[in-house]
């Protein structure tokens, strides 16, 4: 490895690349945050009208089917784009020798766990029962269209009539299974497939760009589901809305402090508290701009001062911040369930398992991009329970309150993941480790803002 810049690692692994002002750049005024505020103003807006005025309010179901459709519409490409892209990245991770395989299997078995913990905490709290609200259901679908067909039809219904058949009929699970087949083939032709690739990547930007542009009626959509839910439900549906977000933050820390704190005590010694202190201004910051990604060039950089090889810093953390989303993982299945629940056909173990599957090798790179989280949960939805698509509607007016511990989580998860995996890799400096967590070797942050990335 060069010592001059351990950005060399990303391009050469060719892994998303960071937005510009996680590279040092100063940030873009970035205008989402007006997007933001909008749902926020339309959730309390929707709200309110919900306990005003009931029966107006059942009647706004229309906005958020809209919305919903909108979304439904941008699943399978997304999906498609991501799974080809993410195969390629896997496959370039894992050509990088033992550090990638190392990093991948650790990340695949922890956003697995990240899932499984969703799950059960949903299941243990059920925070939309009781609310009922058939009004959002879909009337076109049957409540239990996959348990009824059987597992034989339901795997044969897989397989699509034609190879572009999921993207005229929005089959997300035919889609995963047509994007697998294409990601595979491309890897396998190596150079050859090359053009294809980057046709892909292209085709990703222009899709995320409509999924920019269609997340700007997430205002319409969070009011005409809120109204609609609070119209037919009254005050139960606000207390519903606080379990979910409640249950959610109490599970990530939970997660962070229990489950990969005990990892990294039994794994390395170190105290996550003292360890997650050293990170205290990038959890500041990611506070601030709830995207993990802007504290992406500081975590590189304090991780190499802690004491761990550049080498395993450089594959670890892009690597994760594609595959390892925990506080994403657990968010996903915690609101499918929060979404069943109020809805008042709660998801049977078998549906939740099919759920678990498809989040697992969905929810791959689904960072940094507003709205693509959204996009995997109504493809989850889609996938296991297509009646239940119109709840994302209720969600995405509290999912900006929740991306903040999203951020927070993923980014943990990222940070220790690179401890973990030097500590297996033994490339590792435990003396620096010590200095650095008992304060007597600060990081540095003039030489961090002057020139990034170079040697100490």
């Amino acid at each position: 490895m060069s010592n001059s810049n351990s950005n060399n690692t990303s391009e050469m692994l060719n892994l998303p690349s960071a937005p510009p002002e996680a590279m040092g750049y100063p940030p873009k005024k970035d205008k989402t945050h007006y997007l933001y505020i909008g749902v926020i103003i339309a959730a309390v807006l929707g709200i309110v009208l919900g306990l005003v005025e009931p029966e107006i309010a059942k009647q706004m179901t229309p906005l958020a089917k809209g919305f919903v459709a909108l979304i439904k519409m941008m699943i399978v490409p997304i999906i498609f784009c991501t799974i080809v892209l993410g195969i390629g990245s896997i496959a370039k991770a894992a050509t990088v020798g033992k550090i990638g395989g190392l990093a991948l299997t650790y990340f695949l078995t922890m956003s697995g766990f990240a899932l499984v913990i969703g799950l059960i905490v949903g299941n243990w709290i059920e925070p939309g029962k009781g609310l009922e609200v058939s009004a959002l259901l879909d009337p076109n679908y049957k409540a239990s269209g996959g348990a009824s067909k059987g597992l034989v039809d339901f795997i044969l219904s897989i397989i699509p009539q034609s190879i572009l058949m999921p993207f005229s009929n929005g089959n997300v699970l035919s889609g995963l299974f047509v994007a697998l087949l294409t990601g595979f083939v491309i890897q396998g032709l190596g150079e050859r497939g090359k053009p294809a690739l980057e046709a892909i990547q292209v085709i990703q930007t222009i899709v995320f760009r409509m999924l920019a542009m269609v997340m700007w009626t997430a205002p319409i959509g969070a009011f005409g589901g809120l109204a609609a839910l609070v119209g037919a439900t009254g005050w139960s549906a606000i207390w519903g809305l606080l379990q979910v977000m409640g249950g959610f933050y109490l599970t990530c820390i939970l997660f962070i402090f229990v489950l990969l704190g005990l990892i990294l005590k039994i794994v390395t010694g170190i105290n996550i508290v003292k360890f997650l202190k050293y990170l205290g201004r990038e959890f500041l910051l990611i506070l601030a701009t709830s995207s993990s990604e802007t504290a992406l060039p500081r975590l590189i950089a304090k991780m190499e001062h802690i004491g761990v090889d550049k080498s395993v810093v450089g594959i670890t953390v892009p690597t994760g911040y594609s595959f390892n989303l925990d506080g994403t993982a657990i968010y996903l299945t915690m609101a499918s369930l929060f979404i069943a629940d109020a809805m008042g056909v709660p998801m049977s173990l078998t549906e939740q398992i099919g759920l678990l599957l498809f989040m697992i090798v969905a929810s791959k790179g689904a960072a940094g991009v507003s709205g693509a989280g959204l996009a995997t949960l109504a493809g989850g939805l889609q996938a296991a329970r297509p009646d239940l698509l119109p709840g994302v509607s209720i969600v995405v007016g509290i999912d900006r309150f929740m991306s903040e511990a999203r951020a927070l989580t993923n980014f943990a998860g990222n940070a220790i993941a690179v401890l973990l995996i030097g500590k297996w890799t033994k490339l590792i400096d435990f003396e620096q480790v010590n200095k650095v967590l008992s304060g007597n070797d600060p990081f540095d942050e003039t030489t961090f803002q002057a020139s990034h990335h170079h040697h100490h």
